[in-house]
């Protein structure tokens, strides 16, 4: 698909110009209509001549599409050098000055826009018609960059895959879906958890909670913590019953559990278009601890190897967006984990030398075009003053991903609970869904109060959602199966795809088989019972073992079957001393949704009972890992 045979929407003129700074003028709230009559308020950005009039030079234009207000301050746009963020004003201001039209709108149902905002499913096509009008603009040159993080990453690989005109290269950090059914949205069968709090707190920002004040109120009533205790949610049984058109898309990503029609779509499947997506240049940042990390990945290989499309990825070791500090959860990866002075002098000078090159024709782009990879491990391991553990960490190029070079290293779970070559056996477990295993730390977004994202010891904390028994490792659990290789001869950096392959079995029609990798530190005068500091985990529902487009429940006699886990890619050295660790069990809650066993339609389940769950070891099961020699 190179483009869209919809009639391109009528053209909105711009509003008059009011002047913000000396040399900068903007037009706001320029509602520009959509092929459905629906208009998106956004403002226009431009320069202006000494007497305060719009400079008609044609510019080359960046264009940021945002839910979070095209008007308001973004959380990540500042750097250690200057660690206030910039608000949208102020970002515009600069960008204006380095000689650019900038462009900020609202996205579809999102504070000045129009419509109903369905979450990810209009900005395929409210972004090519939204480029279409830019297009059309005397103040442009024909080209546009196009930026933003999270969900202002998804709506740029969204409106690319309609091939927009004008669409000169995108700068897409911790975001943009692959496939959302396997990372975003759903991972394994499994919902993502994450959902479920953005839909409850970006409902309070919604239309409907702005006109009526009664309607906020009610929201912020609701207890979130509660309700996560009584899932899963369904029609007007939930904390998001107050806004029908937030209740009514988390539900239908919820209880849609089949990858079919549903899921192959723009903006939220970029992989069915990368055969004819754009070739042009593209930035791919995310992060080992940030909720996108399978998609940026999937990304950048699904459209690498074509000298027309210059592709630049960035893996730092933070959580999401927060590329200006080294801290997260309980983990300091020392001063270098920062992208500040690492990758350049910080995000915006990447980025305003990216648009330079690629916009412009001015500059040569010498950092671009690599694989920059945060290398987590390598420091003390002693307690930092302000009380965190040293992991610490340093940056490497590498010409590409999959790492070059790498060698695979298969680790199998042993009946003595080791990781090493393979040995027959099973080892069984009840998991019951009244008494999940409690997410602590790992892969996920800010989602306060009920989860934090990060590097923590797997030991249960009151903090935690779920947890309570606080100072008891998750190792404790008889439900969790936890494999330990002997203590490192050497060290072993671990850098690349991480999968996890099971022979299983169940005595339930449906339920659900979870991994987490571990780097297991040995006991010190600091952390006296070691420190088991999580890195990547995932998870799989097996009503999918044929095929997320073939779920099917689990026969009384079907007896044992085999499944694939994949968690995140990871780059991680373990240091001599230390330990990998696998654990297996069957939930990691509130990460992800909670399977109740009992084979019911996906998102609806009222009834629960007991599975027994049971692991085939020996060759059937094994932990696939990428190593790279010579780690010093």
């Amino acid at each position: 698909m190179t483009t869209t045979t919809t009639p391109r929407p009528t053209a909105a003129p711009l509003t008059a110009a009011t002047a913000i700074s000396p040399g900068v003028v903007v037009h706001r709230n320029v509602m520009v209509p959509m092929r459905d009559g629906v208009r998106l308020a956004t403002d226009v950005y431009r320069p202006a001549r000494v007497d305060g009039t719009p400079d008609p030079t044609p510019r080359p234009v960046i264009f940021e599409r945002t839910p979070y207000d095209k008007a308001g301050t973004p959380r990540t746009e500042f750097s250690v050098a200057a660690p206030t963020p910039l608000s949208r004003i102020a970002l515009a201001e600069r960008l204006v000055a380095e000689g650019y039209v900038v462009i900020w709108q609202d996205c579809r149902g999102r504070y000045d826009s129009e419509g109903t905002f369905t979450k990810y499913l209009n900005e395929a096509e409210d972004g090519f018609d939204s480029m279409v009008w830019i297009d059309a603009q005397d103040f442009g040159n024909g080209r546009v960059g196009t930026m933003g993080l999270s969900y202002d990453a998804h709506v740029q690989m969204a409106l690319a895959c309609l091939n927009p005109p004008g669409l000169a290269c995108m700068a897409v950090d911790s975001g943009g879906f692959s496939n959302a059914f396997t990372c975003g949205i759903r991972q394994g069968g499994a919902l993502e958890m994450k959902q479920a709090t953005w839909a409850y707190n970006r409902a309070m920002e919604a239309p409907l909670a702005a006109a009526d004040p009664l309607i906020l109120k009610a929201i912020e009533a609701e207890s979130l913590h509660d309700w996560m205790k009584h899932t899963p949610w369904t029609r007007g049984r939930s904390p998001v019953r107050w806004d029908p058109d937030y209740e009514g898309y988390l539900l239908d990503q919820w209880q849609h559990g089949t990858f079919d029609d549903f899921w192959k779509k723009t903006g939220i499947w970029a992989a069915g278009y990368y055969d004819t997506f754009p070739k042009i240049p593209i930035i791919f940042m995310s992060s080992w601890y940030d909720v996108y990390v399978q998609s940026t990945l999937e990304n950048y290989v699904g459209l690498k190897d074509d000298a027309a499309r210059p592709l630049t990825l960035i893996m730092g070791p933070w959580t999401h967006g927060n590329r200006s500090r080294s801290l997260f959860g309980d983990v300091d990866f020392g001063p270098n984990a920062v992208f500040d002075g690492q990758v350049d002098d910080d995000w915006l000078a990447f980025r305003l030398k990216f648009f330079a090159r690629w916009l412009k024709d001015d500059g040569d782009g010498a950092r671009e075009d690599r694989v920059h990879l945060f290398v987590m491990g390598g420091g003390s391991g002693r307690r930092t003053p302000e009380g965190h553990l040293d992991h610490g960490g340093h940056w490497i190029e590498v010409p590409d991903w999959p790492v070059p070079g790498a060698k695979p290293l298969r680790l199998h779970p042993r009946p003595d609970m080791t990781l090493g070559a393979p040995e027959a056996g099973e080892l069984g477990y009840a998991y019951d869904p009244a008494h999940p295993v409690p997410t602590i730390g790992g892969a996920l977004p800010s989602g306060e109060p009920i989860f934090e994202g990060g590097a923590f010891d797997q030991t249960e904390d009151s903090h935690f959602f779920g947890c309570t028994t606080p100072g008891l490792p998750l190792t404790a659990r008889r439900d969790v199966l936890s494999f330990e290789t002997p203590a490192l001869a050497e060290d072993l950096l671990v850098a690349g795809p991480v999968t996890v392959r099971l022979r299983v079995s169940t005595d339930a029609p449906d339920t659900d088989f979870t991994a987490k990798l571990v780097d297991v530190y040995p006991p010190s005068e600091d952390y006296p019972r070691g420190y088991a500091m999580n890195l990547t985990d995932g998870i799989f529902r097996v009503r999918y073992r044929k095929g997320f487009d073939s779920p099917a429940l689990v026969a009384p006699d079907e007896g044992a079957f085999e499944i694939t886990i994949t968690p995140f890619a990871t780059v991680n050295l373990f240091r001599k001393g230390h330990k990998l660790r696998l654990d297996i069990s069957s939930s990691n809650f509130p990460k992800y949704d909670i399977n109740f066993n009992t084979g019911e339609a996906e998102g609806t389940a009222r009834g629960s009972r007991i599975a027994h769950n049971t692991l085939y070891l020996g060759d059937a099961s094994v932990l696939e890992l990428s190593v790279l020699p010579n780690p010093t």
